[in-house]
């Protein structure tokens, strides 16, 4: 469930195919995010999961699947 919407989330914010999103898709070295990106994507997951995401654990995500897990949890 989370890596389906995770999947929708950036493909939206990159426009990109789902289809060439991994769980094993680096957000910054395959999609390119600089750190505003980064910022849009936590900004995203916290809406859409209603959760707080600390500075902290966004600096630890840097692919599709720390994000899944991440969303694994910490969402109920």
């Amino acid at each position: 469930m989370f890596f389906e919407k995770v999947r929708e989330l950036l493909s939206k914010q990159f426009e990109i195919s789902e289809d060439q999103i991994t769980m094993d898709t680096s957000i910054i070295d395959d999609l390119g995010a600089d750190s505003l990106d980064v910022v849009e994507l936590i900004m995203s997951l916290e809406e859409e999961f209603n959760i707080v995401i600390s500075e902290e654990a966004a600096a630890g995500i840097t692919t599709v699947r720390e994000v899944v897990e991440f969303l694994e949890k910490n969402v109920d």
